[in-house]
């Protein structure tokens, strides 16, 4: 349990590392991202930034448990 609270902590330190030394990355604003928008209403479908989240969390979590071993 240790070693899972360790891994997370270091993966948000990372995170936290990049989106403050990157302050221009837009998640939720990038190519592939459907952005609709009427007089009175928006509607917001991230599609590219799922998947880069899904991808990003799937890979941590891979290597978590490789590391567990």
């Amino acid at each position: 349990m240790g070693k899972l609270f360790m891994a997370l902590g270091l993966a948000l330190f990372f995170i936290g590392l990049i989106l403050t030394l990157m302050p221009n990355i837009r998640l939720g604003r990038l190519p592939g991202d459907i952005v609709i928008r009427r007089e009175n209403w928006t509607v917001f479908i991230p599609i590219v930034t799922t998947i880069l989240l899904s991808v990003f969390l799937t890979l941590l979590l891979w290597v978590i448990s490789l590391w567990r071993r």
